[in-house]
């Protein structure tokens, strides 16, 4: 695997589920640390949803790599945030044997 260039700073997020007082719960991203990464496009196609269009990104992250249950290493169901842009984690994978770096398989969604 070739070296990437880590040259994004990007925020790991994770949902947190608090109750609403009501029986309900509220979802918020709590931050987790930031991250440098390179972040390369897959693929992108663009759809209707509820009379809006959506363009979807599909995007590959890489990130150096962090011990399995650090709160550091990126899980699916997370997201990085770069300003305002949003990057949904759909899967995460070690590139190599090396255990240096991560993949992230990440998503966003803009409207068009």
């Amino acid at each position: 695997m070739r070296q990437p260039l880590l040259s994004r700073r990007m925020v790991l997020e994770s949902v947190t589920r608090n109750s609403d007082g009501a029986g309900g719960f509220v979802e918020s991203w709590v931050a987790l640390g930031e991250l440098w990464a390179e972040v390369k496009p897959r693929s992108g196609s663009e759809r209707d949803r509820e009379d809006v269009g959506v363009s979807r990104l599909d995007m590959k992250v890489t990130v150096r790599a962090a011990p399995v249950g650090s709160s550091r290493r990126p899980e699916a169901g997370q997201r990085l945030r770069e300003g305002a842009r949003i990057f949904r984690i759909l899967a995460v994978m070690e590139p190599d044997l090396t255990g240096r770096y991560l993949i992230c398989l990440a998503r966003e969604e803009v409207a068009a």
